[in-house]
């Protein structure tokens, strides 16, 4: 028997536009796997699609009062991530040997500079705060979560040992939200999206 969700789609977006970080969880719950496996048939590239993945959900969150206008949310986060693997292809030059499905929505892009000036911005937030973690703390943050290096692989790299590591990327962890407490409306969308 196919059990309805608690919220509908509209429901969540009428919460997020009021800021509702539980809706947010949700929603990105609820797209989260169709979207990867979307975006990583495109890419073929586990740490590109996850780059995607949070540049679209990112986008979302920041749409604030615009959100109530979505009529279909999974049509319009394809058609953000399509775009946005476009734009990884054209950068990459790879767009000649790849067929992309066109996935037909009525929702387009807009104000893709102020889009792009926000991703960057976040980004530069991010890299300021990992550039200010104890150096042990750095290296591990960069092999587990950057390079996606298991526990294992870091504490051969760096010559620890595995608790060693993992107590190492506890306190990176926290002292990352610590800084980025400064920013509580970036804060939440980092979390959520397990950048931090």
């Amino acid at each position: 028997m196919h059990i309805q969700p608690l919220y509908s789609d509209q429901d969540l977006l009428v919460k997020i536009a009021g800021g509702d970080q539980r809706a947010f969880r949700i929603l990105y719950d609820r797209f989260y796997h169709n979207l990867y496996a979307f975006v990583l048939k495109i890419l073929k590239s586990d740490l590109l699609t996850e780059e995607i993945i949070q540049e679209v959900f990112l986008k979302l969150w920041t749409q604030g009062s615009k959100l109530t206008a979505i009529k279909n949310v999974e049509s319009y986060l394809v058609t953000i991530a399509r775009n946005r693997c476009y734009d990884q292809l054209r950068r990459d030059k790879l767009r000649a040997h790849v067929s992309l499905e066109d996935v037909g929505s009525e929702y387009e892009l807009h104000n893709e500079t102020e889009e792009s000036i926000l991703l960057s911005d976040t980004r530069r937030v991010i890299d300021q705060a990992i550039d200010k973690l104890p150096f042990q703390q750095r290296s591990v943050y960069k092999l587990c979560h950057v390079q996606e290096y298991k526990y294992e692989e870091a504490a051969k790299e760096l010559n620890l040992s595995v608790d060693t590591v993992q107590t190492y990327m506890k306190l990176a962890l926290r002292n990352l939200r610590q800084q980025l407490s400064q920013h509580p409306d970036l804060l939440i969308v980092l979390v959520l999206l397990k950048i931090i």
